[in-house]
């Protein structure tokens, strides 16, 4: 990032998303920002109705006092408010019972910080969590918010776009190659130009957001010791080391295929900045055994900074003030580091 990009973002604020209404989303950015000068974060806004986040504030017991403006005014206001920019539509408050009514707020909430975030507005977008179900009832038709997020990348660039999900804690970075299929589905769907280009937009943005000079990454095998020389399953021989070596002649840091279940002790970790994984939960179970309530999701790949809390809408504790907003504060940090240019972003 030139250095005018730089002084540039310093100066902008977050756009933060309200997540589905009826989640933990809306009371975990009450807690932030009640805490946000013991935690040290940076400004942002929630793209929100603000009678529902008035109605959440009451039933959790915390005094919050908010102010509606616009992304250009929410800098300023941050220190004596929340700042809330105000959706077209209204939402329902029904914590627990996700409701497909809220569907087209939570979506317009994304389309606008978005669209805050191309336009310079915003520094970079920060999603709270939403719920698939209500959005697909409602019509949605992409499999989840990183997919709708490379939508909109592409429809704002006329570029086409393929987003990579990467979960990053204090530890340990994690991507997987296929994400959201059922297990039995993964060989198939699994191919040598799949592994090459996540691992592609992997080094790339390790290198230019995250300040990574040479990224190492370890290419996790798909079957248990990886293969075994086809002993154990062909796919780590036919599909994931052609991938690490077409990667070596490109000069990216790639190693593999490596054995999953010996990758993710705390020596092993110490080889590598990124573990390229075959599938979801062998990429996931890892990230969040070893930090759960501050691990973040990254989406790599976007012409823009996009962070989340690696956790769900958590529709049982919503509304009942006690869900932690460690992810969310974690998520807001690093898109502050990554949009701004302030050095390493953390693991």
């Amino acid at each position: 990032m030139r250095a005018s990009s730089i002084a540039e973002a310093q100066r902008l604020p977050l756009a933060l998303t309200c997540g589905d209404p009826s989640g933990i989303g809306p009371e975990l950015t009450l807690v932030a920002w009640s805490r946000r000068s013991a935690l040290g974060l940076p400004p942002f806004y929630l793209l929100s109705d603000p009678a529902l986040i008035s109605a959440r504030a009451r039933a959790i017991g915390l005094d919050v006092p908010m102010e509606t403006t616009s992304p250009d005014g929410a800098v300023a206001v941050f220190a004596r408010a929340l700042p809330v920019v105000r959706l077209d539509g209204r939402l329902a408050d029904r914590p627990g019972e996700p409701l497909p009514a809220n569907a087209a707020g939570t979506i317009e909430a994304i389309d606008r910080a978005v669209a805050d975030v191309l336009a310079g507005k915003a520094a970079a977008v920060v999603t709270n969590p939403i719920a698939k179900k209500p959005l697909y009832e409602a019509g949605f038709r992409f499999p989840g918010h990183t997919e709708y997020l490379a939508h909109l990348a592409a429809q704002a660039t006329g570029t086409p776009v393929r987003p990579v999900m990467m979960i990053a804690g204090p530890d340990l970075r994690t991507i997987p190659v296929t994400i959201h299929v059922a297990l039995h589905d993964v060989p198939r769907l699994l191919t040598t130009e799949l592994v090459v280009e996540t691992a592609r937009i992997a080094a790339n943005d390790l290198t230019h957001r995250f300040g990574i000079a040479r990224p190492r990454l370890a290419i996790a095998g798909l079957n248990p010791h990886a293969g075994e020389n086809g002993a154990m399953g062909v796919e780590d021989e036919a599909i994931v080391r052609p991938a690490v070596e077409t990667l070596q002649r490109e000069g990216i840091d790639a190693r593999g295929p490596l054995p999953a279940d010996t990758l993710f002790h705390a020596r092993a970790r110490q080889g590598y900045d990124v573990a390229i994984c075959m599938y979801h939960d062998q990429a996931l179970i890892p990230a969040k055994a070893l930090a759960f309530d501050d691990a973040v999701n990254v989406t790599l790949g976007l012409p823009f900074v996009r962070t989340s809390p690696d956790h769900g809408t958590a529709f049982d504790i919503a509304g009942r003030g006690i869900a932690r907003p460690d992810s969310l504060v974690a998520a807001l940090r690093m898109a502050a580091a990554l949009a701004h240019g302030s050095g390493p972003a953390p693991a």
